[in-house]
Parts: C-alpha cells; sequence; structure tokens
C-alpha cells in the first residue's frame, strides 16, 4: 500500500509572525505550508508547483488579494486549487468582491484555530 501524498498549502501572507503561526498550525495537522509574502512571488511559485490549496490575505504589498486571486484562476479552476482568503476586511462587500474574484472561501482575522483547520479540510475534501 502506497501512502498519501502530503498536501502542500500556500500561505500568502505579509505580516511575518500571522504567516509564520498560520504555517506552524497547518505542518501540526499534517499539511506542509509555503510562506510567499508578495502577490508576484506567490504567483510564480504557483505557476511553477501547483499547490493543493492557497490561504490568501488581500492586503500584500505589491498587488492586492482581489488580483492574485484572479490570476490564479487563470492558472487553475477552483476545483483543482482552491482559495481560501483570510483577511482582517469584514466589510460584506468586501467578502461578495472575494468571491467574485474567485475565491472558495473567506474568513476575517482574528479567526478560531478550529474553524480555519475545519474549513481547510473541507476545502481539501479530507
Amino acid at each position: 500500500m502506497g501512502t498519501a501524498r502530503q498536501k502542500t498549502i500556500l500561505v500568502v501572507e505579509d505580516e511575518e509572525d500571522v504567516a509564520i503561526l498560520l504555517k506552524d498550525r497547518l505542518e501540526l495537522a499534517g499539511y506542509s505550508a509555503h510562506i510567499e509574502g508578495y502577490g508576484k512571488s506567490a504567483l510564480a511559485y504557483a505557476a511553477g508547483r501547483q499547490p493543493d490549496l492557497v490561504i490568501l490575505d488581500l492586503r500584500l504589498p505589491d498587488l492586492d488579494g482581489y488580483e492574485v486571486c484572479r490570476q490564479l484562476r487563470k492558472l487553475y479552476h477552483s476545483w483543482a486549487v482552491p482559495v481560501l482568503m483570510l483577511t482582517a476586511r469584514d466589510k460584506p462587500v468586501e467578502q461578495l468582491h472575494g468571491f467574485a474574484s474567485g475565491a472558495d472561501a473567506y474568513m476575517t482575522k482574528p479567526y478560531e484555530a478550529d474553524e480555519l483547520l475545519k474549513t481547510v479540510h473541507l476545502l481539501l475534501g479530507v
């Protein structure tokens, strides 16, 4: 019997402490996590290695998360690479804009770790 491949999650977050906390939580849950702090570098990573899931902040130094999500959708359909927007922006119009940009799920900061992991499991079908 073969072993299942470890799922890789791309964390796109420019706040280093937030990114490291996310990475640690994901790795404790059994995932492999890779951090990118810029939208352009995240897109380059995603183009070279198809992640299983992208967790995406909206406020990035170069591109906003909406644009990154639109570009990801040009690379991959949502069934191939789901996108979870994780942001401090909590207005309903921002959430709608996130879904219109191609996000599969939208969560706001601060978040509950259990809720985040449940959403990740759901999006990955595990």
